[in-house]
């Protein structure tokens, strides 16, 4: 039954953005429909399936293929893996979709500008003085996907309106 079927919801975007405001609002909503559901926040990861690397290319690939390879464990068992990471190269989100079933990138999308303004850490001021290195979306890329399942805008619409799109999408697809 497709009601049944796991899947994995990959939000990326930069630092600010609000994938893991949106992924913390869509989680009981998944849930209240009868949906297992495990969140793996990029940060948290980062901290205890990813500790010690660094923020070069190669060490950003492979954080992101663990958190694809658990994704999939969780899918795989019928769940859903909603994943909020920058993520920031297309290359390797592209083959988190090739690799493993019932992926759908949404893509968070908000200005530079947008997320500087939002930042209570105060990062991007320093990523932009050089204060930090390699900062997605000012001294590091940020590629962003050619064609997300879903497009969320969070400088122009609510939470409650992303979630909404989302949720949308996935009632469109039968797995709601």
């Amino acid at each position: 039954m497709p009601n049944h079927q796991g899947f994995i919801l990959w939000l990326t975007g930069l630092s600010g953005a609000g994938k893991s405001t949106i992924s913390s609002a869509i989680a009981p909503i998944l849930e209240s429909r009868g949906k297992k559901v495990e969140l793996l926040d990029g940060d948290v990861v980062r901290t205890h399936l990813s500790r010690g690397l660094t923020f070069s290319k190669e060490d950003r690939d492979i954080n992101i293929r663990r958190i694809g390879w658990v994704a999939d464990l969780v899918a795989r068992h019928g769940g859903v893996a909603l994943v909020a990471a920058i993520s920031p190269f297309r290359d390797v989100r592209d083959e988190i979709k090739r690799t493993y079933n019932n992926v759908i990138e949404i893509y968070v999308n908000a200005s530079v500008e947008e997320c500087a303004k939002r930042d209570v850490k105060g990062l991007y001021a320093k990523a932009m003085k050089g204060e930090i290195a390699n900062f997605t979306g000012v001294s590091d890329p940020y590629e962003p996907p050619l064609a997300p399942e879903v497009e969320l805008r969070t400088a122009s619409e609510t939470v409650d309106q992303s979630v909404g799109r989302i949720v949308s999408y996935l009632e469109s697809r039968g797995l709601l």
